[in-house]
């Protein structure tokens, strides 16, 4: 394990609605709302996926492959305001994230397929998937799309998201395109319900996911994203 990352459990599940009013109901009085949560508590978010030529994310992933790695393009609530550059590492079952802010124009930049604004030795990140782009030909393969519902517990460090809506982005990956064309990734009226915790998970979130029968899953989003679309979706670009 990298003793440079902090790494972190991440439980996932699949709620229909019913299952999603009755864990707040639950959760209410014993979580309260993520600082970045709107007016509205919710929050939108929409990630731009990137893969290399073999796209080694989703091979792996999909083969269970325990250590892995992949990259993302992050903004919030459709606005290039704030804008993340950021590495999931998974080892074992724990997560990890680097991340690094990024401009609009460098992103632009990026989508245009000029990658040297990320050559920068000065920031690690960034000229790792430099590296990574003009090496591996890493590049943006499909637009992850939902809207969180986030709140932390009062003990420990444990974040619990509801993501819903999830959508993805059909063939496309302009990022802050207003008019971004999107389909659904589930048939039904499911929330995506996820719970990040170090080492102390609280008996009362163990005990109201076991109440709510909710299964563990294992699918990610970008994964069920570029099931969407043909995998070959992007890989001539």
């Amino acid at each position: 394990m990298n003793k440079q990352l902090k790494f972190r459990h991440e439980l996932k599940y699949y709620m229909n609605p019913m299952q999603y009013l009755v864990m707040k109901r639950q959760l209410s009085n014993v979580i309260k709302l993520d600082k970045h949560a709107g007016p509205t508590g919710e929050y939108h978010i929409r990630s731009l996926y990137f893969d290399d030529i073999e796209n080694k994310a989703l091979h792996e992933k999909l083969a269970g492959v325990r250590d892995r790695e992949k990259y993302r393009i992050r903004i919030y609530n459709k606005s290039d305001k704030v804008i993340h550059l950021e590495k999931k590492v998974k080892f074992n079952d724990y997560v990890s994230k680097l991340k690094e802010t990024l401009t609009r124009e460098m992103v632009d930049s990026v989508l245009a397929g000029n990658y040297e604004s990320f050559n920068d030795p000065s920031r690690p990140l960034l000229a790792e998937m430099y590296y990574e782009m003009k090496n591996k030909l890493l590049r943006p393969k499909v637009i992850v799309d939902y809207v969180r519902e986030a709140y932390v517990a009062k003990e420990g460090n444990v974040r619990i998201t509801f993501d819903k809506r999830l959508q993805t982005g059909l063939n496309q990956v302009d990022i802050f395109d207003p008019q971004l064309s999107t389909i659904n990734a589930f048939d039904d009226d499911i929330t995506v319900f996820e719970v990040k915790f170090d080492e102390y998970l609280p008996e009362y979130i163990r005990i109201a996911i076991q109440a709510g029968g909710l299964v563990r899953q294992s699918n990610s989003k970008y994964v069920i994203c570029r099931k969407l679309i043909k995998f070959n979706s992007w890989e001539d670009q």
